[in-house]
């Protein structure tokens, strides 16, 4: 009798130990802010196939899952996966084998790097990016000369750190073939008082050095990629959003990430070439777990530290100069008209107030009487007081936090006390939009998403610049921002499903950070760092 009763004993405790589903990892004893509807804490999630499939108290979980692999998180703070909404994945990882000139502090000091860069790996085609006139001294645009008397036989481009603007050698124009007579609508090939060229190249203008530009080869730009993918790991990227790509480098990525070679998930916009558009304009939407092709990318202006960004009235510190329009008004209209009747997303660039109206009138009459298209302008920068309302179209905002912070040691000499204040809204973008999607427009600025938090909630700059912050009534609060980093990206890519919170049923993307980015001390922020980073519930860093 005893027999038979330790023996029923035994079947039931294997009936129960056997009734616990598999899964294949458990995060317990963790601050989970899962971003959903009601922005709630939970403190375990369990992983199966690379999605949740148990988010809420760790009790109830362990008793319900089992796992081979559990993680004590040691009631570190956990977010969902961070998303930049605005960034150059691609352009990232070439910049990494290029000369790094950000941070230069003068032109003297951008020649001294070039010259060591080109000592220590010689090459026949100089490249570098990351200067901005404004950061130094004299805040002028460089001229060639010196790059002429150091490489008159190579041919040296120079990128600004926007990406709206070239210094180039001369030998570098004559292989391009520009002279003093090119012209070039959309743009400015800068010349000095005497007519002469200076070397600087705004925009359009650029296209005619792109074109003599030594073209990657694919082991170069798999190493690219590779590289720019442990970036943004490091950091808790778990998506980003590539703001321009060609058909090749889409179906590159694609092929890595079917080959699990890149682990990272992309948001494609396809560059408005006349090639891409009338390939997936007609193949439509490309979908993958980790690969979404739906929108195309649109430069409207340029950008406002080159003066090409599209005022209305002349510029504060440039008189009679009011930038220059990239892509022509009725070019962007008839695109739009294009655009609207698939089922592509259109994302703008544009800066200045002159080009945000234009794209914002080519949106709303494109997309009259249509439903749910969730069209960006990227950057929505300088925005004119009456504009605004356009926003409550269902037109997102795509912005990075970081521009304000950057440019707003220079940036009301360039608009002027009253306009500066339509500029760098976020906050009065937030509440005509409802959402706001953030990013950072890496390599312009730093992969960093933790400087992204830190400028949208404290307006300041690293060095805690200025007191109080800069045009505070634009802040956002944290909740705001964590949202704009997770779930309002993920909404602005159509996405908002399957990624963006932690909730059952989504990708198992996730971040354990450092420290509560909810309740540290503001100025702390900076100093975040992402401990650990998985996707689809495997650990990327």
């Amino acid at each position: 009798m005893n027999k038979l009763f330790l023996s029923t004993i035994i079947l039931l405790l294997c009936v129960s130990c056997t009734s616990k589903e598999e899964v294949d990892l458990i995060v317990s004893n963790a601050n989970i802010y899962t971003v959903d509807s009601g922005f709630s804490k939970v403190t375990c999630v369990a992983i199966k196939d690379g999605v949740f499939v148990a988010v809420g108290d760790g009790k109830d979980i362990l008793q319900k899952f089992q796992t081979k692999k559990e993680v004590d998180a040691q009631g570190k703070t956990i977010v969902p996966g961070l998303i930049d909404a605005h960034c150059h994945f691609y352009g990232l990882g070439l910049n990494q084998q290029v000369v790094d000139l950000v941070g230069t502090s003068s032109f003297e000091e951008i020649v001294d790097k070039v010259l060591v860069f080109q000592k220590e790996t010689p090459a026949n085609f100089v490249r570098g990016r990351g200067w901005d006139q404004n950061d130094w001294e004299v805040k002028e645009f460089p001229t060639k000369d010196k790059l002429d008397e150091l490489f008159p036989d190579t041919p040296v481009v120079l990128e600004r750190v926007d990406g709206h603007a070239y210094l180039v050698n001369q030998k570098a124009l004559d292989l391009a073939g520009i002279t003093k007579e090119t012209l070039v609508e959309g743009g400015e090939i800068v010349k000095d008082e005497h007519g002469s060229i200076t070397g600087v190249l705004v925009d359009n203008p650029q296209g005619m050095i792109d074109a003599i530009v030594p073209k990657p080869n694919r082991e170069t730009q798999i190493r690219a990629l590779k590289d720019a993918e442990r970036l943004c790991f490091n950091y808790g990227l778990t998506t980003v959003n590539d703001a321009g790509l060609n058909k090749s480098t889409i179906e590159l990525i694609d092929s890595l990430q079917q080959s699990g070679e890149l682990a990272i998930r992309l948001y494609a916009m396809v560059s408005n070439t006349s090639e891409n558009l009338d390939y997936y304009l007609n193949k439509g939407i490309v979908k993958t777990e980790k690969l979404n092709v739906r929108s195309v990318k649109v430069y409207g202006d340029g950008a406002l530290g080159s003066r090409g960004a599209t005022l209305k009235a002349p510029y504060s510190d440039k008189e009679g100069h009011f930038g220059a329009m990239v892509t022509p008004v009725d070019k962007i209209e008839a695109l739009a008209e294009r655009i609207a009747t698939t089922e592509y997303q259109m994302n703008t660039h544009a800066i200045g107030d002159s080009a945000n109206i234009v794209v914002l009138r080519a949106y709303k009459k494109a997309l009259k009487n249509k439903q749910d298209r969730r069209w960006k302008v990227e950057h929505a920068q300088v925005i004119s007081e009456t504009d605004f309302d356009y926003f409550k179209d269902g037109i997102i905002p795509s912005i990075q936090p970081t521009h304000a912070t950057s440019d707003m040691y220079w940036a009301g000499d360039r608009l002027g006390e009253e306009r500066v204040q339509g500029a760098y809204a976020f906050k009065t973008l937030l509440e005509k939009a409802g959402m706001v999607a953030l990013g950072t427009d890496f390599p312009v600025e730093q992969v960093n998403p933790f400087l992204t938090f830190y400028a949208a909630v404290a307006r300041q700059d690293v060095e805690k610049y200025p007191e109080g912050g800069f045009q505070m009534q634009d802040a956002l609060s944290r909740e705001e921002t964590l949202k704009g980093m997770t779930i309002w990206a993920a909404y602005s890519n159509f996405e908002e499903n399957e990624k963006g919170s932690i909730e059952v049923g989504k990708f198992a993307d996730f971040v354990i950070l450092s420290d509560d980015i909810m309740t540290m001390p503001v100025d702390d922020i900076p100093n975040l760092t992402a401990q650990q980073v998985f996707v689809g519930g495997k650990q990327v860093k």
